[in-house]
């Protein structure tokens, strides 16, 4: 298949931010006195890509909606400031092989982050030339594989011209809703059933100039 259009999720596919994001909900749960001490990066491998009011949900089931509220409220308000100023980790090879691929393609983001947040991404590594658009959750307030909807209707981008690529079945699921091909990164924090089995692997983000 020719593709004219890439898009990208972010967290586990184009870069590692646990370790810059794990110090702010740290210092906001400890002052809920929800956890006594720090969380660690590891902590979140198995939330990454997931909503942040369904990981509240899912570390303390006990809390209410309005309390959840609350901490997300504080969590929303210092994490885009600390990601412009502290970043994160991008995968080997992704400068080099999006500037590859922009020659070639239309790079696009959707994510299940908030507002803001991939703006801080774009900015933090001058990233503004690279992308030709990008969407969140927390823009929209919709699910991903509506925010992917959106944001091939806007860009007038077609299911057949177009892959979504990322590291979580969620991410697969989204793809699938829209009728578009995936490609799964190895690399990232998800798992995916080998009962999934119309899709690519990549081992690195590297390997997509092979397979595209």
């Amino acid at each position: 298949m020719k593709y004219s259009n890439l898009i990208f999720d972010l967290d586990g596919t184009l870069w590692d931010s646990r370790a810059t994001l794990v110090e702010n909900w740290s210092e906001v749960l400890m002052n809920f006195e929800l956890i006594q001490n720090p969380l660690k990066p590891d902590d979140m491998n198995q939330y990454m890509g997931l909503l942040p009011k369904d990981i509240l949900k899912d570390l303390f089931p006990e809390i209410s909606d309005e309390m959840i509220d609350s901490i997300l409220n504080e969590i929303v308000k210092n994490e885009n400031k600390i990601i412009r100023k502290y970043g994160g980790k991008l995968y080997k090879d992704v400068e080099e092989t999006l500037n590859e691929l922009k020659s070639k393609y239309d790079l696009y983001i959707v994510s299940n982050c908030q507002d803001g947040y991939i703006e801080a991404f774009i900015e933090f590594f001058g990233f503004e030339e690279l992308f030709k658009d990008f969407l969140s959750h927390g823009k929209t307030g919709k699910t991903k594989e509506y925010n992917l909807q959106l944001l091939m209707q806007r860009n007038e981008l077609t299911a057949e011209s177009s892959v979504y690529i990322g590291d979580t079945s969620l991410d697969y699921e989204a793809a699938n809703f829209n009728g578009m091909d995936f490609i799964f990164c190895n690399y990232g924090f998800g798992q995916i059933d080998d009962s999934y089995a119309d899709f690519q692997r990549i081992a690195s983000i590297a390997d997509l100039l092979k397979i595209l």
